[in-house]
């Protein structure tokens, strides 16, 4: 195992037995197991009916200081790979190695005890973790002050609400040390400030050479935090790559390739209103074209506090001296309601100058944009003096209103939350007695 390898899974897999449940098993127990095994083994064929793999053939490498995604649909085998890992359960087959402290969030308030007070569990959990007095004594105050419960440090756990332990639990985890942090989708239920807090403390870990394995519904916060991410299916490691990747592998099985706001292959091209190609050879070749929601899952209705992304990719064959990426959204009578493009980058400096390879252009529509809104997505891709591709009616994009601050008034395309200011210019009375 190299040095820098902190995970070896070789080939795990957990099978359970549906319906039932592993009994407590004293030595008389054991003692008759042994006798009944040949009646057992007679009855194989009709108990493994009733058994299911979790996880079957699963492998995988994580060296120091790497964050791993992990994603798939419920059921996929995402969190029994976590307490594979955890070594919470034992896998039937195949072997796991890790090197390091493991620290796990798997679900709110895992490691606590009810009973006990806030500050009390933060002692026991560096104590679990193998951490001596000095060094929990040391955090303890980083900790309650990134939990946010310093306020109920002496209350027993078993008051907190699942917000404040997923607080605390996370906290704990983050600020003792452990060399390897598994976390699952328990950060789900703390709000959306402390996600991004959470998020922004696992990018400060990894710096310090951690590794994270790190399990979510939540698309964007995979995106954002992990560089490489597996996809399970079934129990079967079916992806293993870039995040990108492994997104777009994993929404596409969702959809079936055939998602209404995903738009790929031959559907692209029945959408080409314009083509021009000032050249023998093309430039570059539009292989997708997305609109998603924010946990970056195809959608094509949202409400007008959502916000939408909208993504667009390409291959560039042979290099492109100043390529614009435009996106236009119309109304039913073809009349353009908005349009931006990759030039609207405030650190843009110009058309982009492009080498071969594939590109993926990205923007994202703000939230408390629109209010009742009906539109079609435009794409447009232009190299200029080269190559221009203009594909229209893409996707139908769907919004409703939502109302800002309690107001419900729609009506309108365009329904922005802006700023307003109201002053006072002058008393009445002083205007009164100035006309007198």
């Amino acid at each position: 195992m190299s040095s820098d390898v902190v995970i070896r899974v070789e080939g795990i897999g957990k099978r359970y037995r549906l319906g039932q449940r592993e009994p407590y098993r004293a030595l008389r127990d054991v003692i008759a197991g042994a006798v009944s095994a040949p009646a057992r083994r007679l009855r194989k064929s009709g108990a493994a009916r009733r058994e299911i793999w979790a996880l079957d053939e699963v492998s995988f490498e994580l060296g120091r200081g790497d964050v791993l995604g992990l994603i798939g649909s419920n059921g996929a085998g995402k969190s029994t790979l976590l307490k594979i890992l955890s070594r919470i359960t034992d896998p039937t087959k195949g072997r796991v190695v890790l090197r390091g402290r493991v620290g796990s969030l798997l679900e709110v308030g895992t490691g606590f005890h009810p009973e006990l007070s806030g500050r009390e569990n933060i002692m026991l959990n560096g104590t679990i973790l193998g951490m001596r007095r000095s060094e929990i004594v040391a955090r303890f105050d980083e900790i309650v002050e990134f939990s946010g419960v310093e306020r109920f440090l002496e209350t027993p756990v078993k008051r907190y609400s699942s917000g404040m332990q997923v607080r605390l639990a996370f906290a704990v985890a983050a600020h003792l040390e452990p060399e390897i942090l598994l976390v699952d989708e328990v950060l789900a239920v703390g709000d959306a400030e402390f996600q991004q807090k959470c998020l922004g403390k696992m990018k400060d870990v990894t710096r310090d050479g951690r590794t994270i394995v790190f399990v979510s519904h939540n698309l964007a916060s995979v995106r954002a935090l992990c560089p490489r991410a597996l996809v399970l299916d079934g129990g079967r490691l079916v992806f293993d790559g870039s995040t990108e990747d492994a997104v777009h592998h994993y929404l596409g099985h969702l959809s079936g390739g055939a998602s209404p706001a995903v738009v790929t292959g031959e559907d692209l091209r029945r959408h080409v209103a314009k083509e021009r190609l000032y050249s023998d050879q093309p430039f570059f070749e539009c292989t997708r074209i997305s609109v998603l929601d924010e946990e970056g899952i195809p959608a094509s209705a949202f409400s007008s506090d959502d916000q939408v992304t909208i993504e667009v990719e390409y291959t560039v064959l042979r290099p492109v001296p100043a390529l614009r990426v435009l996106v236009t959204l119309t109304d039913e009578q073809r009349g353009t309601l908005l349009r931006t493009e990759t030039l609207d980058d405030p650190a843009s400096d110009g058309p982009m100058r492009l080498e071969p390879g594939t590109y993926r252009s990205v923007v994202r529509l703000p939230r408390n944009l629109f209010g009742e809104a009906e539109v079609d997505l435009n794409v447009s891709l232009i190299a200029e003096v080269n190559q221009v591709v203009d594909y229209a009616a893409l996707v139908p994009i769907e919004i409703r209103f939502t109302g800002h601050a309690g107001n419900m008034r729609g009506g309108a395309v365009l329904r922005p939350q802006l700023e307003w200011r109201t002053d006072l210019v002058a008393e009445r009375a002083s205007m009164t007695s100035a006309q007198s």
